[in-house]
C-alpha cells in the first residue's frame, strides 16, 4: 500500500477503481481517502484473474470500500466479464475510450503504471464514459449481430454457387436475376437431383421467365458433372440452414430488420445523447474538426459502429431511390459531393430522425416532401450559383429584373 498526499477539488471523485484489462486478468488500482490524514489518499493494486469468481469477488471488496466509481479501457471484447458482473454487483463501470486515456509521452509503461494512470485520471473527472447500453439492448444486439453475420455468411454461399455453375459452364445468372427465387432454385434442385436436360430445366421456369425459355435453355447447356451436383448440395444445404437460421433470430414485434439493429445499437434511452448531433458524433456521421490557431479543418470522421453504420447505409441506399425528402436529399448532394458522400449525408439525416422519435414517444414522422428544398430555396443564391455556372462556361451574364 502507498500513502500520497494530494490536492482535492469539487471535481474530483473520492473513491474509485481503476482495471488495466488483459487477457486473461485485470490489474486493478483502488484508490480512496486515508481513514485518518485529511487530504491524505491510499493506493492499493493488485492483479486480478478475469474468472467469474475472481470478478465476483473482486465486486464484493470494492464494495466493501464504498467505491463510486469503476474506470476501465475498452480492449478488446476482455473488458466484457469485468463491466458485465460489477454493474450487476451495483458498481457504476466506465468503459473509456482507449485515445482519451493515453500515456504522457516518455512515461514508462507497465499494467501497473497503466492501472495508476487511469486511476488518477478517473478522480479528477478527466475521462468520459463510452455508451455502453444497458443488459436488455445488449441482447437484442447480440440477435441482431449474429443476424447480420449470418446474412452476410449466406451470401458468400449463394455467391460460390454461382462459381460452381460457372465452373460446370451453367450460365444461369446470366438469366435468372435472382438464382435463389422460385424459378431458379427449381432449376438447381433439378440439376442436384440428376437432370441435365437444358430443355427440361428451362421447362421448370415462372413467371416472366417463360418468356426466356430460349435463353435457359443455352445458358443450361454445359459440363454438369456428378462431382458439381454433389458440391451444389453442400452449398444449398448451408444456404437452407443459414437460411432458417436467420428466421429464428427475427426479433418479433419491432419491426423491420433495419430498425431492429438501429434500436440494438443506440438503445432506447437518449439521455445518454443530449442532442442528435451528439448521436451523429458518436456514430462518426460528421466530419472530426481540427483546430490550429485561426485554421480550421475537417478531418476524418473515424470508424464508429460498424453495425449501424452497415444498417444506416442500407437504409440511406433506399431512401436514396425514393420521391422523399430523403431522396431529393440525395440527389441534391451526390452532384457536387458524390455518391459515398450523398449516402452518409442520407444516413445522418436518418438518425437524427430516429433520435427525436426515440426521445419523444408522442412524435411521428412528417414528411416533408422532395419538393421541400425547392420550396425553401434562397431566390439570391440560386441566382448567383447559375452565374458562377454560366461564367464557368465562358458566358458573360447580364441580369435583368423580370416586369410585374
Amino acid at each position: 500500500m502507498e500513502e500520497l498526499r494530494e490536492d482535492h477539488d469539487d471535481g474530483t471523485v473520492a473513491r474509485v477503481a481503476a482495471i488495466d484489462i488483459a487477457k486473461a486478468s485485470g490489474m486493478v488500482c483502488l484508490r480512496v481517502p486515508h481513514d485518518t490524514i485529511e487530504g491524505r489518499r491510499t493506493q492499493q493494486v493488485w492483479n486480478v484473474a478475469s474468472t467469474t469468481n475472481a470478478i465476483l469477488e473482486l465486486g464484493d471488496r470494492l464494495v466493501c470500500q464504498g467505491v463510486e466509481r469503476v474506470v476501465m479501457e475498452a480492449t478488446g471484447s476482455y473488458w466484457r466479464p469485468f463491466f458485465y458482473l460489477l454493474e450487476a454487483r451495483g458498481l457504476d463501470c466506465w468503459l473509456v475510450n482507449a485515445r482519451d486515456v493515453k500515456n504522457v509521452p516518455g512515461r514508462p509503461r507497465t499494467d501497473k503504471l497503466d492501472a495508476v494512470w487511469l486511476a488518477k485520471l478517473a478522480e479528477r473527472g478527466m475521462v468520459r464514459a463510452s455508451f455502453v447500453p444497458p443488459k436488455s439492448v445488449r441482447q437484442l444486439r447480440d440477435f441482431t449481430r449474429t443476424r447480420t453475420v449470418f446474412v452476410q455468411e449466406r451470401t458468400r454461399h449463394k455467391h460460390r454457387v454461382d462459381k460452381a455453375l460457372q465452373d460446370a459452364q451453367i450460365k444461369l445468372s446470366d438469366v435468372v436475376s435472382d438464382l435463389f427465387g422460385m424459378s431458379g432454385r427449381a432449376m438447381l434442385n433439378a440439376l442436384v437431383a440428376g437432370e441435365r436436360n437444358p430443355r427440361t430445366l428451362a421447362d421448370l421456369a415462372k413467371g416472366s421467365l417463360v418468356k426466356k425459355k430460349a435463353a435457359l435453355i443455352e445458358a443450361l447447356t454445359g459440363q454438369f458433372e456428378d462431382h458439381h451436383a454433389r458440391l451444389l448440395r453442400v452449398l444449398l444445404g448451408t444456404v437452407d440452414h443459414l437460411t432458417a437460421q436467420i428466421q429464428e433470430l427475427v426479433v418479433p414485434g419491432i419491426g423491420p430488420a433495419t430498425a431492429q439493429i438501429i434500436l440494438a445499437e443506440i438503445g432506447a434511452d437518449m439521455s445518454r445523447f443530449p442532442t442528435p448531433e451528439h448521436l451523429v458524433s458518436w456514430a462518426k456521421l460528421c466530419p472530426r474538426t481540427i483546430q490550429s490557431g485561426a485554421k480550421n479543418t475537417a478531418g476524418p470522421a473515424g470508424q464508429g459502429n460498424p453495425w449501424l453504420k452497415g444498417a444506416l447505409g442500407e437504409a440511406a441506399n433506399a431512401a436514396a431511390r425514393t420521391d422523399t425528402f430523403l431522396g431529393a436529399r440525395y440527389r441534391r448532394i451526390v452532384k457536387r459531393r458524390g455518391h459515398a458522400k450523398a449516402l452518409v449525408a442520407v444516413a445522418r439525416s436518418i438518425l437524427v430522425i430516429t433520435w427525436h422519435l426515440i426521445n419523444d414517444p408522442d412524435v411521428s414522422y412528417q414528411e416533408l416532401g422532395a419538393d421541400w428544398h425547392q420550396r425553401h430555396l434562397n431566390p439570391a443564391r440560386k441566382t448567383r450559383d447559375l452565374v458562377r455556372q454560366l461564367q464557368a462556361l465562358g458566358h458573360h451574364v447580364t441580369l435583368e429584373p423580370a416586369t410585374a
